[in-house]
């Protein structure tokens, strides 16, 4: 067996403590790197919106999963559109003829084409308590068409997907979607999907993800 010598052994030391210092020094690196984004639009609370916005943010809060953020962090900063835009989703989430399933579904169906992070935390729980099975909810998300679909979910998902994708729907798929919806659901259906379609690209605006402490639907897309 070889000897090693004092100065053999220096020199070892002395590179085996560089080593480490040079690892120290890329891990203090690596984790100073790693750094939050600012909002591009930085977060509205009570304590700094404009006095007039306030009772409106107060409706907002009472119904809302993720408070002031969100969509509404990006429409409060035009206050007569955020408004309005309020009184509509009112309408599509709580008055729409749709059934609640259906109009779950629906938002679902968006929140999936946009890979929204927000629009699928805050309406997955919705949509299964409204009584969507789980497993055409995790379908959908799969990009897989629902498996065992009721006829009225495959009229919202053909309809929601044709209009999205093609922009039209054929007189064969009209017919039977009327005949499964209605007329009133039918027209309330394309109303609930191109509302959230605004409310997806207000969230792509505003570079808008789910809580940070919750688990991303889409851990592929990143915040």
């Amino acid at each position: 067996m070889s000897r090693t010598t004092l100065p053999q052994r220096s020199l070892l030391n002395r590179t085996f403590i560089a080593l480490l210092l040079c690892g120290a020094g890329t891990v203090a690196f690596a984790q100073t790197a790693v750094e939050v984004k600012p909002k591009r639009f930085p977060q509205l609370t009570m304590e700094n919106l404009p006095p007039q916005s306030i009772p409106l943010a107060k409706e907002i809060v009472a119904i809302s999963s993720v408070g002031l953020a969100g969509p509404y962090n990006v429409m409060l900063r035009s206050p007569v559109f955020a408004d309005r835009m309020k009184r509509l989703l009112d309408y599509l989430r709580f008055e729409t003829s749709l059934p609640k399933r259906l109009n779950e579904f629906a938002i679902l169906i968006q929140g999936r084409l946009w890979t929204s992070q927000v629009e699928w935390y805050a309406h997955y729980p919705l949509a299964l308590k409204a009584g969507l099975p789980a497993a055409v909810a995790d379908d959908l998300k799969a990009n897989i068409r629902p498996r065992n679909m009721q006829p009225d979910e495959a009229a919202v998902y053909d309809v929601s997907m044709a209009m999205s994708t093609r922009h039209e729907i054929s007189d064969e798929l009209f017919n039977s979607a009327k005949a499964a919806l209605g007329e009133q659901q039918l027209v309330d259906l394309i109303a609930v999907s191109g509302t959230y379609v605004t409310v997806a690209m207000l969230l792509s605006l505003g570079e808008e993800s789910s809580p940070a402490d919750k688990p991303l639907p889409f851990p592929e897309k990143g915040r």
